[in-house]
């Protein structure tokens, strides 16, 4: 027994260095370092191109100013800004992606790495944008005031885009979801399988020609936007990554009750499996940490009846399930009742439409 409660304790310390259930815990982000590191031959090519580039700009910025190339004098300063402007791109391209393979090192998290890796683009066209806007105008003021109005106007014309790529930023930092997570949003239901700067991207579920929880064959992209008009429900919280769901169906007033829910319970538990219920069992200690340790979470499936309009009993049976696995296991689980219930006839008696 020792042993048992010893390996128990040990799968509980697992889960708990998971990386998103160590955020969900204390809200807060933890990178581990990883044990590979980049061997520095990889970037070698990469480094050899941007010299040769940095170099060879450098070389015909001063052959220019010296008036050693022969060409038009009205076109010396231009040709030295592009020069400079080349210099100074290749020095921010390669900053961003040896800053990347720096930080991606330490970054365990596939999605983590995604997200900063888009990050560190942006951030750099950003950058390059600012060089280019800045050599094109006589003086920083004027390219300031340029700047300016262009973004203003553009504010005006671009302003769903704009929210959309601030909801994209409010997504990264506080994670309402990420990729791989099962949501719905609005009235739309699926896997989030990409989030991109101005929008996401579900692999829907359910939908308009479905009842059960079964892939539609349909991709729903909505503007990151919606996270700040829409409640995001998310079904794949670390913490506590099932749901509860019910298969309902009714029986007659003459039924018996007692082995009907027996039975049901037995036949759930089995289908279920220890496997699960000793997970549940191992969610419900982490979940004592947090302020949600009251909630009555019952690892074993229950069994309502209760009188319905129609003039009989309606049988609801309550179980937690992976999200993921809903309507599957629903389908086996009311095969299953229903193949072991109607071998009671007698005793477990269902709606019967038959004329005489």
């Amino acid at each position: 027994m020792e042993a048992s409660d010893s390996l128990e304790d040990q799968e509980i310390e697992n889960i708990k260095k998971d990386e998103k259930v160590q955020r969900a815990l204390s809200e807060t982000s933890i990178s581990v370092q990883k044990e590979s590191t980049v061997a520095l031959e990889e970037e070698a090519p990469f480094l050899g191109i941007t010299a040769i580039v940095f170099l060879g700009c450098g070389v015909l910025y001063f052959l220019l100013g010296w008036k050693r190339i022969p060409i038009s004098s009205t076109y010396i300063p231009l040709a030295q800004k592009i020069a400079l402007a080349v210099m100074l791109i290749s020095l921010v391209l390669l900053a961003t992606r040896l800053l990347k393979k720096l930080v991606n090192r330490k970054i365990e998290d596939k999605t983590k790495e995604f997200n900063f890796n888009r990050i560190a683009d942006f951030f750099g066209a950003v950058i390059i944008l600012g060089i280019i806007l800045s050599l094109l105008f006589a003086n920083w003021y004027a390219a300031a005031v340029s700047f300016g109005i262009v973004s203003l106007v553009l504010g005006f014309a671009l302003q769903n885009l704009i929210t959309s790529f601030f909801g994209w930023l409010y997504i990264l930092i506080r994670k309402p979801y990420e990729v791989g997570d099962r949501i719905r949003i609005g009235n739309v239901f699926g896997d989030v399988i990409n989030v991109s700067y101005l929008d996401t991207t579900l692999w829907e579920f359910n939908g308009d020609y479905l009842s059960a929880d079964h892939p539609s064959g349909r991709i729903i992209r909505f503007a990151n936007s919606k996270v700040f008009s829409e409640y995001v429900y998310n079904y794949s919280w670390p913490l506590f990554p099932f749901i509860w769901n019910e298969l309902s169906f009714f029986i007659s007033y003459d039924s018996d009750f007692k082995f009907t829910s027996e039975t049901i319970k037995r036949i759930v538990e089995i289908k279920i499996g220890e496997a699960m219920v000793r997970r549940v069992k191992r969610f419900k200690k982490i979940l004592a940490d947090t302020p949600v340790d009251e909630l009555d979470v019952n690892e074993y499936p229950s069994v309502i009846l209760k009188a319905h309009n129609n003039t009989w009993i309606e049988v609801i049976v309550r179980y937690l399930v992976e999200p993921k696995n809903s309507g599957k296991v629903k389908k086996e689980l009311f095969e299953k009742v229903m193949e072991e219930l109607k071998k009671s006839p007698e005793k477990v008696i269902f709606p019967n439409t038959k004329m005489g």
